[in-house]
C-alpha cells in the first residue's frame, strides 16, 4: 500500500506540476484575448445569475446552477489551501491565486457556453452536458469523451465524496469529540435526503446553502479585517511587493522566491476554482437559459466568487494577521488558519469549524452530479440510482479511514480530466468566438436559439 501511495503521490506531483500550470494559464490568457476580455461583462453575468429565464430549456434555474457549481467549488480548498500556499510561497502566493483567478474567468465562460451549445435532452427526459458531450458532438473524439467520464466518476469518489466526509468527520471529532462513524452515518443520512432526489433536489438545496455560507465566511473574513485594520493596507503592499519580491516578505519567508510565490498561488488558483478541470459546465448544462452565451456569463461569475473574493479575502486575512501577530506560525497552513480565525473572541474558532463544514458537505452535494452525469455517459441513466446509492456507502467509508492515498488518486484524477477537457477548448475555441460574436458582441442577449 506504501508503494501505490507513493507512486500516486508522485504521479500527482508530475501532473500538478509546471506543465499543467503553463497549460491551464496559458489557456485562460489565449481565451481571455480570443474573447476580447469577457471578464468586463461581470455586472451582467452576476444579473443573469438571479433573474430566471421562463420558457428556456433546462432543468434548474441559472442560479440554481450557478450555486451548485459554487457547491462543488467552494471548499476547505479555499481556507486551509490558501494558508498552504501562503505557507510555502510566501504572501506574494496570494496576488498569484487571484489573477489566476481573473483569468480564469473567461474559461469558465467558453465551458459553460460549450456546455449548453452541445447539451442534449435524453430519454428521461433531463438535460446532460459537459465536456464529454462537446468532445463527442463538437469534435467526434468519443474515446476521449469516455475518458474524461471515467477519470470524472472516479474523481467523485475521491475529492468530491470520501476526502470531504474524511475533513467533516475529523474537525467533527476533534472539535466536537464524536465519534468518526456516528458523523459517517449523519453525513450519509443528510447526503442521501438530498441526492437521491437527482439534480433539482440538489439545486434547490445549493441556492440556499451556497449563499449562506460564502456570506457567513465573507462576514468573518470583514471582522478579522476590522480587528487588523490598522495592517490592512500594509498587508496589500506586501502581497504586491512579495510576488516579485519574495525578500521584501522578510521573517520566515526570506528562503521564498518569485518561481515559488507564483507556483504555489497559480496552482491554489487553478485548483480552488476549477476553471479548465471541466467539472462545471456539467451543472451548467442543465441550467435554463435561451442562448449558451447567457450561460457561459452566468457561469464566468463562479471563478470571481470562488477565487476573486473569497480565496483574495482569506489570503487578506492570513497576511493582515501574521503582521498584526508577530508571535503567529506560518510554516503549517492549517494552523496558520485556525490561528488567525480564533483572534475573533467567542465565536471565531466555532465560526472556523462552521465554514469547513459546510464548504465540505457543499462539495459533496455538488460532486455527486458531476459523478452521476459521467455515469450517464458511459452507462446511461439506468445505473443512476445505483451510482447514488454507491456513492452514499462510499462517504461512510470515507469518514471512517485514513485517506492519504484516496487524495494522492483524486488529485490525479482532477488533472487527467483537465487534459481532454483543455483539448476540447482550444480545438472549439473558434466555435465560442462564433458563438460569443452572435450573441454578445452583436448585443442579442435576449435571442434565443430556437430563433436561429
Amino acid at each position: 500500500m506504501d508503494t501505490i501511495n507513493e507512486f500516486f503521490s508522485q504521479l500527482s506531483n508530475f501532473l500538478w506540476g509546471w506543465p499543467m500550470i503553463i497549460l491551464l494559464l496559458g489557456t485562460h490568457v489565449f481565451l481571455t484575448f480570443r474573447l476580447r476580455i469577457p471578464q468586463r461583462k461581470l455586472l451582467t453575468g452576476i444579473r443573469l445569475s438571479v433573474q430566471k429565464d421562463p420558457g428556456a430549456q433546462g432543468d434548474v434555474s441559472q442560479f440554481g446552477a450557478l450555486t451548485t457549481a459554487l457547491a462543488a467549488t467552494i471548499g476547505t480548498g479555499n481556507i486551509v489551501g490558501v494558508a498552504t500556499a501562503v505557507a510555502l510561497g510566501g504572501p506574494g502566493a496570494v496576488l498569484w491565486c487571484w489573477l489566476t483567478g481573473i483569468f480564469g474567468m473567461s474559461t469558465k465562460y467558453a465551458e459553460g457556453l460549450l456546455a449548453v451549445k452541445y447539451r442534449v435532452r435524453a430519454a428521461d427526459g433531463r438535460t446532460y452536458g459537459g465536456p464529454m458531450y462537446a468532445l463527442e458532438r463538437g469534435l467526434g473524439m468519443r474515446h476521449l469523451a469516455l475518458l474524461f467520464a471515467v477519470f470524472t466518476a472516479l474523481a467523485s469518489f475521491g475529492i468530491g465524496c470520501t476526502v470531504q466526509a474524511n475533513s467533516i468527520a475529523l474537525l467533527t471529532n476533534e472539535t466536537f469529540g464524536i465519534p468518526t462513524w456516528v458523523v459517517g452515518v449523519f453525513v450519509c443520512v443528510l447526503t442521501a435526503c438530498v441526492v437521491l432526489g437527482g439534480v433539482r433536489a440538489i439545486a434547490r438545496v445549493c441556492t440556499f446553502l451556497v449563499p449562506f455560507m460564502a456570506l457567513f465566511y465573507v462576514v468573518g473574513c470583514i471582522v478579522i479585517l476590522c480587528m487588523n485594520s490598522q495592517f490592512v493596507w500594509p498587508a496589500v503592499r506586501l502581497i504586491v511587493q512579495s510576488a516579485f519580491n519574495p525578500s521584501a516578505a522578510g521573517g520566515g519567508f526570506v528562503g521564498a522566491t518569485v518561481m515559488m510565490a507564483a507556483r504555489y498561488g497559480i496552482a491554489r488558483g487553478l485548483f480552488s476554482n476549477e476553471s479548465g478541470m471541466g467539472s462545471a459546465p456539467i451543472v451548467a448544462a442543465a441550467a435554463q437559459t435561451r442562448n449558451p452565451v447567457r450561460q457561459a456569463l452566468v457561469s464566468s461569475t463562479g471563478t470571481f466568487w470562488d477565487t476573486v473574493v473569497i480565496c483574495a479575502m482569506t489570503g487578506l486575512v492570513l497576511v493582515s494577521s501574521i503582521l498584526a501577530y508577530p508571535d503567529i506560525t506560518y510554516a503549517d497552513g492549517a494552523a496558520l488558519t485556525r490561528v488567525a480565525f480564533s483572534k475573533i473572541p467567542y465565536v471565531g474558532a466555532p465560526l472556523l469549524t462552521f465554514g469547513i463544514l459546510t464548504f465540505a458537505f457543499s462539495t459533496i452535494l455538488g460532486w455527486s452530479y458531476y459523478g452521476e452525469s459521467a455515469v450517464n455517459y458511459i452507462e446511461g441513466h439506468r445505473i443512476n440510482r445505483f451510482y447514488r446509492i454507491l456513492y452514499i456507502v462510499a462517504l461512510f467509508f470515507g469518514s471512517i479511514i485514513n485517506l492519504d492515498i484516496i487524495w494522492n488518486i483524486a488529485d490525479c484524477m482532477n488533472a487527467l480530466m483537465a487534459i481532454p477537457n483543455l483539448v476540447a477548448l482550444l480545438l472549439l475555441s473558434g466555435v465560442v468566438a462564433k458563438e460569443t460574436q452572435k450573441y454578445l458582441w452583436a448585443d442579442r442577449l435576449d435571442d434565443t436559439m430556437a430563433d436561429e
